[in-house]
């Protein structure tokens, strides 16, 4: 039975036996329940597990050790939903440690399973949400990496952090605006929408935008900027008339 149709007492019992489970894995150095969780086929029982991992170590840091050595076995594992369970583990540990657990986001960019490597997205988001700068200044490593698809996952995976602090984010999109790859170039243009909406961010980016030289990108981010404003209305911090009219006198008419 999927996890959620489950009464809410049985899944609260659920949750309790997972965490217990793993962290009799952890003290006795086995990787027994964690591959059984790790591998489910149910979403919510693969979170339930990583996040117990990471509540272990925030409460317990001598456990570190052990649980890093636990997760570097599984990470060789066939299943795709095992490393994709690792790499969320590792985002778990990152959000306070992300030195000791930068290895699984390495590896994990160019996993052959697009599980893993979304796993990868969605933890630097996380990690880069609550402890920017070291994950910030690992992600500036792969801006300009041969394979578009891991720009892309970068460019993407930044995105979190910038809806509240657009400023942190902004040089490394910059780096972005003359890539030549489409899905890349896209995938720009639709983080700076989503890092524009939220209160005090548009004149932030929009001021940034001013000193970008591709132009032709700077257009398409206008557009998609206003067009955001109407999409999330119910969540922006501007009507979509009044970002257009912020544009039109920051860029002469542009909109």
């Amino acid at each position: 039975m999927a996890f959620y149709n489950n009464s809410k007492e049985v899944r609260k019992q659920i949750v309790k036996k997972i965490n217990d489970d793993i962290l009799a894995d952890i003290n006795k150095n086995s990787t027994h329940k964690l591959l059984e969780y790790f591998q489910n086929d149910d979403t919510y029982i693969r979170k339930t597990a990583y996040i117990a991992v990471g509540n272990i170590i925030r409460n317990n840091e001598k456990k570190l050790k052990r649980v890093l050595k636990l997760l570097n076995e599984l990470f060789t594992h066939d299943h795709h939903h095992v490393r994709q369970s690792v790499i969320n583990a590792a985002g778990e540990i990152g959000k306070n440690n992300f030195p000791v657990v930068e290895y699984f986001f390495d590896k994990g960019l160019s996993d052959q399973h697009h599980s893993p490597r979304n796993a990868v997205i969605g933890s630097i988001k996380k990690m880069g949400e609550v402890n920017p700068e070291p994950v910030l200044k690992w992600a500036r490593k792969y801006l300009h990496h041969t394979d578009k698809e891991i720009r892309r996952e970068i460019c993407h995976g930044i995105e979190l952090r910038g809806r509240t602090h657009p400023q942190d984010i902004l040089p490394l999109l910059k780096e972005l605006q003359d890539d030549k790859n489409a899905r890349v170039r896209n995938t720009l243009v639709h983080v700076l929408g989503q890092i524009a909406y939220k209160e005090g961010c548009l004149h932030i980016v929009l001021h940034d935008l001013k000193n970008w030289n591709n132009q032709e990108l700077v257009k398409d981010a206008l557009e998609e900027i206003i067009d955001v404003h109407d999409r999330y209305q119910v969540f922006a911090a501007l009507t979509q008339k009044q970002a257009k009219e912020i544009i039109g006198q920051m860029f002469g008419g542009k909109k």
